[in-house]
């Protein structure tokens, strides 16, 4: 597990873009936290990292928001409102997992039963009014190259540290 303390949501962001890059191949990220956490914030870091330019919120109605950045396909869901986790096999989850593709689940655990392990889970928690605390552990061999990459990838936050 690596273990980073941020402050403000500017680095959270800033975290996000300096993983895009080691996040390559087909992978399933969940992110959990509560509300406002800054998931979405970390999503918003990843995407630009990736080349994004325009708005990203959380598809909290949607449920799936696609992109397709430099020919990767990147899937960001929310499934706070999710009924039953049933409503991921209308959405087309078991295809969008086919793909060569990042996914990026918000509240993965309304889908529990239907979605598969991920590969990397980053908890976001609440250290202060603007500090957060990423809890990033690897659930398959994929999840273990990221957290490799990440580990050995420079801090250039004076306020982030990692402990495995």
């Amino acid at each position: 597990m690596i273990r980073l303390s941020l402050e403000g949501e500017a680095r959270q962001e800033g975290l996000g873009h300096r993983l895009a890059p080691l996040l390559t191949g087909r992978l399933l990220i969940f992110l959990e936290g509560d509300l406002g956490a800054g998931k979405t914030t970390l999503v918003r870091g990843i995407l630009r990292g990736l080349g994004h330019r325009g708005a990203v919120k959380s598809p909290t109605y949607t449920l799936i928001e696609p992109y397709e950045l430099g020919g990767r396909l990147v899937y960001h869901l929310d499934l706070y409102r999710l009924g039953d986790p049933q409503e991921l096999e209308y959405l087309g989850l078991r295809d969008l997992l086919d793909e060569d593709a990042l996914v990026l689940v918000e509240w993965p655990e309304r889908g529990a039963g239907i979605l598969p392990g991920a590969d990397v889970t980053v908890r976001i928690l609440y250290a202060g009014y603007a500090s957060r605390t990423l809890e990033l552990a690897a659930g398959t061999d994929r999840g273990r190259t990221v957290l490799a990459a990440v580990s050995e990838a420079p801090r250039d936050s004076p306020n982030s540290s990692a402990a495995s």
